[in-house]
This record gives C-alpha cells, sequence and structure tokens, in this order.
C-alpha cells in the first residue's frame, strides 16, 4: 500500500511537467524562442495549416481554435445566424449596430461594451458548458463610412477618421483588455483598405492619393495598432490604386515595417480565389498562395491548402517562408494564453471559476439599455413635443412595420430576449396609457389608430438581413447591406408617416436604420424625429427611455445625412477632396456632422487656451465652462473643431480634432478640459514622406455640432 501511494504521489508529481513538456508552453522563456521552438515540432502539414482559422496540433496538446465576428456582441453563430452545428446555440448579450454605438460618441462606454464581449467570449470558448467560443474577434470594423449609400454602413463608425479612430482604439483595448502579457481576446480589424462600396466589390479598384490614405483611409488602422494594441487586421476584397489589397504591399511596406503590426494578416473570406476568378491578377492559383505568403497573409478565409502544396512542391516557394508567416499568428495565439496554462493568465478562469451565463445577469441587461439609449438621436423637437408626458395622454398609437420588430444584421449573434419599441412603450407607460398598434395601413388601420389617439409614434426604416431573399438582395433600393449598395436615399415608408400625421398632427417618427436618409418631408412637416440603428436587445426600452423623459438624448450623427442623392459624388469616387463627407462637400445637409438635440439648453463660456502659438509637440489644453442652462439634466457632446485658413495645400474646410461627452445636472456647471495635440494639426507631405505641422493660422471652434460655433479661437503654428 506504502508503495502504491507513493507511486500516486510521484505521478501527480509529474503531471504539471507532462503537461508542459515543450519550451514553446512555457511563459517564462521569451516569446520568440517559444514560437521559434514550436515551428521546430511541426510537420509541413501542420505548418501549412497554423495558415487558417481553424489551427490545432493534438499530439502537441493545441487545441482547436477559431474566430468569430464581434462587431456588437459576440456573434458565435456567423453571418446571418449561420451556425454551425454545436456551436451557435448559445445566445450573447446583443448591442446595438457599431454605427449606433459611434452615435454614443463615447469611448469610455464603448470600450466597456467591448470588454463585455470579450468576456463573453472567453467565458464560451473555455465554459464546460460550451466550448464553443473563438478568442480572435472580427472586430471593429475600422473602415470609414465615406459614402451614405454604403451597404455596410451598419458597420461603421462614421464619415470622419479622427472620429473613427478613437472610437477603433476604444474597441480595441475593451477586446484585448489591459495586461501586459495576455488579451482577453484578439481584436481583427476590418477592412483594410478603403473597402466602401459594396457592388462590384471583388474587381472595383478605390483609387486616392497618398495624403488621403495616410490622413483619410489608413488612419482608424494606424491608431487601432499603433494606440489600441490590435495585432491583426483583415484585408479588403477590393483594389487600392489597381492593386488587390490582398497582395498590396502597403501590407508590408506600410503596416508592418512601419507600423509594427507583427500578428495575423487574414484574407478576407474567398479573396484568395478571387485574385484569379475576378481580379484576373494571377495565371493561377498556385502563384496567388505564392503572392500572398510574400505580401504578408498570414490567415486565409479561403480554401488554400492544396494550391499552396502544389506551389510548394514546384518550388515556387520554400518551407521557410511558411515558417516565417506563420510567427503572426502564432504570437496572436501565445498571447492569448493558447499554449500555455499560466497562473498570471487573468482571463484563463472565465468560465470555469464563474457559472453563471453573462448575458443572464442584470448588469449585461442595463449596459445594453444604456448604450442603446445613448444612441439615440433626437433630430427635431418643436415646441417640445418630446419627452411624451404620461400624465397628459390617454392613449398612444404605436405604428409602423419596424415598431415590433427586433431584427438581426449579417453580424449580430443571438440575443437572449428581444424587446421591441412597442414592447418598450407599453412597458413605460404600464397601465396607465391605452397603447394601439397597427403595422401598417390595410384597410386604414393605420390612420385609424392615429386618430383615436392623444399621440402617435410612427416607426418605420430599414431590414438589415433581408436573409430569405438571398445573397446580393434587398427588399427595396433605400436598403444596403453585405454586398449591396444602397440605390436610394428616400425613405419608401415616408407616405405612411404622411397619412399618419395627416391623421394626427402631433406624430413622432422613430427612425430604426443602419444609415441615413433623405426625409426631408418630415424634418419639414413632422414635430419631432428621433434616429436609432437596428439590432439592440433593449431597443425598445432604450427608445423609450428617451421618448418618456427618462433619459435626455445626447446622441450625434456621425454622418452628414444629406437632403438629396444628387448631393453625393460618383459612389466609385474615392477622393473625397472633390466633395465628399462633412469636410468637403459643400451642399448644405438635411443633418449636419455631430448633430443631436437634447431635452435641455447648454451655454459655454470662458475659454481660455494654454497656447498661443504651437510648435511640433505641444499639446494646447483648452479649457471653458459648461452650464445647463435647463431642466433636465443630460449628456452634452462637446466637439472640437478646426480650420486652416493659411494653408498652401487643400485641407478640410472643417475637421473634428477633440471631443468629450459630460453629463451636467440641471441648473449646474462643469469645467471642461479638451486636449488639442499638434500630431492632429499636421498634414502628409508626400515629398517629405511624413506628417509635418504647417506654419500658418489656424481657427477652431467648440460646440455641439459641426455648425455649433459656441467658443471661437485661434492659434498660430510655427
Amino acid at each position: 500500500m506504502r508503495c502504491f501511494f507513493i507511486s500516486i504521489v510521484l505521478f501527480l508529481l509529474s503531471y504539471p511537467l507532462a503537461a508542459q513538456e515543450h519550451a514553446f508552453q512555457n511563459p517564462e522563456i521569451p516569446e520568440e524562442e517559444r514560437i521559434d521552438q514550436l515551428i521546430s515540432l511541426l510537420t509541413l502539414d501542420e505548418k501549412i495549416n497554423f495558415l487558417s482559422t481553424r489551427p490545432e496540433v493534438p499530439r502537441l496538446g493545441i487545441r482547436r481554435h477559431r474566430i468569430i465576428e464581434g462587431l456588437h456582441g459576440a456573434a458565435l453563430s456567423g453571418p446571418a445566424n449561420w451556425a454551425v452545428k454545436g456551436q451557435g446555440e448559445a445566445p450573447n448579450t446583443t448591442f446595438p449596430q457599431a454605427y449606433g454605438l459611434a452615435q454614443m460618441w463615447n469611448p469610455e462606454l464603448l470600450e466597456q461594451i467591448a470588454a463585455h464581449e470579450a468576456y463573453e467570449c472567453r467565458y464560451l470558448t473555455q465554459s464546460p458548458k460550451y466550448l464553443s467560443g473563438g478568442l480572435i474577434v472580427l472586430a471593429p470594423n475600422a473602415d470609414i463610412g465615406r459614402d451614405v449609400r454604403w451597404g455596410r454602413t451598419e458597420e461603421c463608425y462614421g464619415e470622419d477618421a479622427y472620429l473613427a479612430g478613437e472610437l477603433t482604439v476604444a474597441f480595441v483595448k475593451g477586446l484585448q483588455g489591459d495586461h501586459p502579457r495576455y488579451l482577453k481576446t484578439a481584436s481583427l480589424m476590418k477592412h483594410f483598405l478603403a473597402n466602401s462600396n459594396e457592388n462590384n466589390r471583388t474587381i472595383n479598384s478605390s483609387d486616392f492619393s497618398e495624403r488621403l490614405f495616410r490622413e483619410y483611409y489608413s488612419y482608424p488602422f494606424y491608431k487601432g495598432i499603433s494606440e489600441g494594441g490590435s495585432r491583426a487586421y483583415m484585408a479588403a476584397y477590393n483594389k487600392v490604386n489597381g492593386i488587390p489589397a490582398t497582395v498590396h504591399p502597403m501590407l508590408k511596406e506600410i503596416t508592418v515595417n512601419e507600423w509594427g503590426q507583427n500578428g495575423i494578416i487574414a484574407t478576407d473570406g474567398g479573396a484568395f480565389r478571387l485574385l484569379v476568378s475576378a481580379h484576373k491578377y494571377y495565371p493561377n492559383l498556385e502563384e496567388a498562395a505564392v503572392a500572398c505568403i510574400r505580401s504578408g497573409i498570414t490567415m486565409f478565409l479561403d480554401d488554400y491548402k492544396e494550391p499552396l502544396k502544389k506551389a510548394l512542391e514546384k518550388g515556387l516557394l520554400a518551407e521557410s517562408e511558411i515558417d516565417q508567416a506563420i510567427r503572426g499568428s502564432l504570437r496572436v495565439l501565445l498571447r492569448l494564453g493558447w499554449f500555455d496554462e499560466s497562473d498570471e493568465n487573468p482571463y484563463a478562469q472565465i468560465g470555469i471559476k464563474d457559472t453563471i451565463d453573462p448575458w443572464t445577469l442584470p448588469e449585461a441587461h442595463q449596459l445594453a439599455r444604456k448604450a442603446t439609449a445613448q444612441s439615440v438621436v433626437l433630430l427635431k423637437n418643436e415646441h417640445n413635443t418630446l419627452p411624451l408626458k404620461t400624465d397628459l395622454i390617454d392613449t398612444i398609437a404605436v405604428i409602423g412595420p419596424v415598431a415590433d420588430l427586433v431584427v438581426s444584421d449579417w453580424y449580430a449573434g443571438t440575443p437572449p430576449y428581444a424587446v421591441s419599441a412597442l414592447e418598450g412603450i407599453r412597458n413605460a407607460v404600464g397601465n396607465d396609457v391605452t397603447v394601439l398598434f397597427a403595422a401598417s395601413n390595410k384597410a386604414d388601420s393605420a390612420t385609424i389608430a392615429a386618430t383615436k389617439a392623444d399621440a402617435a409614434i410612427v416607426c418605420v426604416g430599414n431590414h438589415p438581413l433581408a436573409y430569405n431573399l438571398g445573397w446580393g438582395v434587398s427588399y427595396v433600393p433605400s436598403d444596403g447591406k453585405e454586398d449591396v449598395d444602397r440605390q436610394a436615399l428616400t425613405l419608401e415608408q415616408e407616405d405612411l408617416v404622411k397619412l399618419v400625421h395627416q391623421a394626427n398632427p402631433n406624430t413622432v417618427m422613430v427612425l430604426i436604420s443602419s444609415f441615413p436618409y433623405a426625409i426631408n418631408w418630415s424634418k419639414e412637416h413632422l414635430p419631432a424625429i428621433v434616429h436609432i440603428t437596428q439590432s439592440s436587445q433593449e431597443l425598445g426600452n432604450g427608445l423609450a427611455d428617451v421618448l418618456f423623459g427618462k433619459v435626455s438624448p445626447a446622441g450625434r450623427l456621425v454622418q452628414s445625412w444629406p437632403k438629396s442623392i444628387s448631393d453625393l459624388l460618383p459612389m466609385l469616387e474615392y477622393d473625397i477632396t472633390k466633395g465628399s463627407t462633412y469636410q468637403y462637400n459643400t451642399h448644405p445637409p438635411l443633418f449636419p456632422f455631430g448633430y443631436g438635440l437634447s431635452y435641455t439648453t447648454f451655454e459655454y463660456s470662458n475659454l481660455h487656451s494654454s497656447h498661443q502659438t504651437v510648435r511640433d509637440g505641444d499639446k494646447v489644453e483648452l479649457t471653458f465652462q459648461l452650464s445647463n442652462t435647463g431642466s433636465f439634466g443630460s449628456d452634452e457632446v462637446v466637439q472640437l473643431y478646426v480650420r486652416f485658413p493659411d494653408s498652401g495645400v487643400k485641407r478640410p474646410r472643417l475637421a473634428l480634432k477633440a471631443f468629450q461627452r459630460i453629463h451636467v445636472p440641471a441648473g449646474q456647471s462643469k469645467n471642461v478640459s479638451l486636449l488639442l495635440d499638434t500630431e492632429d494639426l499636421k498634414y502628409w507631405n508626400s515629398e517629405a514622406h511624413s506628417f509635418v505641422l504647417e506654419e500658418g493660422r489656424i481657427d477652431f471652434f467648440i460646440g455641439g455640432s459641426s455648425v455649433d460655433e459656441q467658443l471661437k479661437g485661434k492659434l498660430k503654428a510655427k
């Protein structure tokens, strides 16, 4: 018995050593040495498999991994809920679309949302109940929404590079956490580069100058890598200045050599084979595979193995080049803790020690509701129509085709529950107010309901999925989604709004949509309009919080809303300096960039600047007093814009350079400080191949939108 006991003890003592029998499993060894040792142990087939999205080496104890979508929640079941059997049953906390999250103008809250999403990803990956998540998250979408017709506008953070950069950094940091060694999840940004049209994206070329590359299109990616710490991104389908992004020299020359990107560079789904079939850039797949590896691709979202093996057999590619290519993915997996079981990894026990599904927790529901309410933009509020006062209303009519729907988009997960606008309104008014509902005006049902009501809330908007119609098809010309750009900006459902307003002048439009509309009639005739995006599980409650005054709205637009499609450049004109975005378009917008109303009023005063003259490296502190002069406690989004009147090169007529969302109680004031970094005042000098601070006058103003010049000042750059 004593010998048996000693044998058991010796076995238990030896088990940890057996679990870490290889150097690559030892977190105390330098990272690059661990990677060298792992590569030395791999067969050629295993190396090739590490270029896939689901690498595994069972004989070395390396478990299979997977990537997942995550633009506004952990989309475990993939695009359009194409669930893999056994891997898509778990729900996940679902927030507003990325476009709506941007409308919060709140990087701090956005980081919290991404951190919660990352927690759920870890939980699903590590919990014995599921073991079905993934720790490489395809988010955020750092593409810029230069044109409101882009079908994937719902995925972006708007038309401004500075705003998109700040929000990209926030989301990346939330996903990855703040541990010096381990990542909570790995943020894989999409889609590098200039991918803001869908129709014919697999053959089109996005053409623009080096300045626009540096100052505009690549800027959010640069910030995501240099400041956010992302070490993964996806190359786009399109060409950039005639070269497919998948094999463009910019991947290595700029992102790797200049920015320090040393992790994953992935193809988009199917993009490898499109190099031959669509772009016709190579005569065969073997040569395309070689070009991908040599251009910097480290992960294929495609069927690549046979062409790559043939290229190796023909001597077109050396095994050492495969060794170099897989290092990027190995670095990311190593930082995720996928190769060790170190006690230093603070994320390793998520889903193991905690066994309560995080999407069931009240704090998850509250976070989704808070984000939803903060994303609401009040576009019009004539005669203080909103907030609605339930003590003055006996009956409300809720009308419209999206009033009783919460629709997932292409990259949404499966919410644990979903509260529609109709349900949220019913929750808000309780039994004190009668709520009538009509989805349409069939048999005059909408106008009859509106006539009977003290107030009508008409809910209209797009359908972000249109899944049952198939790929590349939307219900109406104004709809858009992946592979479908919008062909119209007018809202087909505006006729319903007209009928409801005719029946009841006290009509509030709730536009539930993934992008802007040219709602000229509604702006002119309706007393109140609010915008909210699709897909949040708390859509109805967050909306009702605003409609009934529990929350004063402070969301802001992240794109200019045009009056007409004729105010836009051709869809494939990527040179925005010709008249695109608020920075260069001179047509008066229907609603301007950064715009959004509140239930209160704010006064800006006492501006002070730490500098009058600025030099390279300076940071200017601008301080002022913000006073809530109304009767509602409310957030305000203060925004700083600059102009360059003395510029000798073409600069934006207006450019956002700082912002902050601040809560001020009714009747109170707060001192606000905005920091203007001279790095953000530079332009890209192609001759010097660097950013340069141009000498001359810099005008600036601070206010609540891009057209709200509350406080003005000047600086001199030397």
